[in-house]
């Protein structure tokens, strides 16, 4: 039997519900400094996922080597099953940050790096911010991959460490949105941070008009914004 969340055909979503402005997106069209994977094997599994799943992927990454990637909106632990194989069928590898104590098992600590998961101590808010700046200092590839809404809840604002992260660092932000309603995993365009947060965030903001999440009640309050803006 077909799991739940997979018996949707693609028939499901209409061709006029589709992105009609951003194009399909494949792993052919990843430059070479973009952060890979590597792997022969997982793009095929992921690829087989998402057709399974009726979702695609569109829109376009840069031939960047740096990046803070901006995943949301982010209502759902399910949100996973698309979003990760989502990324091995691009070979992209987008790193994410986790307590360093989840290190301290062999077997473990090496699933974890493999998957691009940084060890980081949350003790010290500031020293998370100033570590993750050195990251991207060294000057190796890293697409870095944060979740600004922090819950999967509905939450009044977004935490803001994301932006002076890419301030810090000199990068720029890539938003990446899960549309439900679409069942797309959108790459939207870059957003050079200024440095003026408040002119920058309505900008990030604009992005996501119209994306529908998993549970739309708990979409973050910056998003219903901009989409009763636009009503």
């Amino acid at each position: 039997m077909i799991p739940k969340l997979f018996n949707r055909s693609k028939s499901d979503v209409s061709k006029a519900a589709r992105s009609k402005v951003l194009p399909n997106l494949s792993r052919k069209q990843l430059g070479d400094n973009v952060p890979r994977r590597g792997n022969k094997f997982s793009p095929i599994i992921g690829s087989w996922i998402l057709k399974t799943a009726g979702w695609r992927t569109v829109g376009e990454i840069p031939n960047i080597s740096q990046a803070v990637v901006l995943a949301l909106p982010h209502t759902s632990n399910i949100d996973g099953v698309y979003a990760i194989p989502s990324l091995f069928a691009l070979d992209l590898k987008i790193s994410i940050m986790a307590k360093h104590t989840l290190f301290k098992l062999p077997v473990l600590s090496q699933l974890l790096y493999w998957m691009g998961v940084i060890p980081i101590n949350r003790t010290d808010k500031g020293s998370v911010l100033q570590a993750s700046i050195d990251k991207f200092k060294t000057g190796q590839p890293l697409f870095l991959g944060l979740a600004p809404e922090g819950t999967r809840q509905y939450t009044e604002s977004w935490k803001t460490g994301f932006y002076y992260l890419a301030v810090g660092a000199g990068v720029p932000i890539l938003p990446v949105a899960m549309d439900y309603n679409t069942k797309e995993i959108r790459f939207m365009p870059l957003v050079y941070p200024s440095g003026d947060i408040e002119a920058d965030l309505p900008k990030i903001y604009a992005q996501y008009r119209g994306v529908i999440p998993r549970y739309p009640e708990r979409l973050s309050q910056p998003l219903q914004d901009i989409n009763n803006a636009a009503e």
